[in-house]
């Protein structure tokens, strides 16, 4: 298995941003999908975004425009660009990989430990 792990998160203020990142310990996605998704308590998991092996990405519509996904060019290292966060934006947040290699991307098993980001206001 790929292991995957999550930059540290951390705290920022209502209207800041974030950068995320998460490294592999192999090229994943050259071959896979990749993707961010975010719990908070008392919620369901949810999809931020994904993508796939040759850049294709994919929003939640809840997450476009102030959450970009890109990846490195060697597919090492997938980035999360969290911009205008809000308060409910805190959550924890993690890295995934899944077996499909083109979008739509899904069935996501393997996964980082998750990393804690708080927005305050």
């Amino acid at each position: 298995q790929v292991r995957l792990l999550e930059s540290r998160g951390g705290s920022v203020q209502a209207g800041g941003s974030l950068r995320l990142s998460c490294t592999t310990s192999a090229p994943a996605y050259r071959n896979y999908c990749m993707g961010w998704f975010r719990q908070s308590p008392g919620k369901e998991r949810e999809e931020i975004a994904s993508i796939d092996s040759i850049g294709r990405t994919r929003y939640s519509d809840s997450f476009k425009g102030r959450f970009i996904i890109r990846k490195d060019s060697a597919g090492n290292t997938l980035f999360l660009e969290a911009n205008s966060l809000k308060p409910e934006d805190t959550a924890m947040y993690y890295c995934a990989t899944s077996p499909a290699t083109y979008l739509p991307c899904g069935g996501y098993n393997n996964w980082g430990q998750g990393t804690q980001v708080t927005v305050s206001s």
